[in-house]
């Protein structure tokens, strides 16, 4: 433990940061999650209303300094991508 007061100040930032993080983390995980599961089901519906829904916690990921940009447009893309060719598959 540090004896110095700014450090500990430091410590106290550091955890409260990192909740932050992890929190916002497993957000953006599980609607990702949730988009892909939809897709795997089959059920093109709930997959378009999950990424609906999963973008925007994205963005907020790459607002927050979470997620570089380019990796979140990966995400999206890869993620809109397959809901495409549900969409394609399925009209079929």
């Amino acid at each position: 433990m540090p004896i110095i007061k700014s450090s500990e100040k430091d410590l106290r930032r550091t955890e409260r940061r990192t909740r932050r993080n992890r929190a916002a983390k497993g957000k953006l995980r599980s609607g990702i999650k949730r988009v892909r599961s939809a897709l795997a089901g089959g059920n093109v519906e709930t997959a378009a209303a999950a990424l609906a829904e999963a973008t925007p916690v994205i963005d907020r990921a790459v607002s927050k300094g979470i997620l570089h940009k380019n990796v979140a447009a990966r995400h999206k893309s890869r993620l809109a991508r397959r809901l495409n060719q549900a969409r394609s598959s399925a009209a079929k």
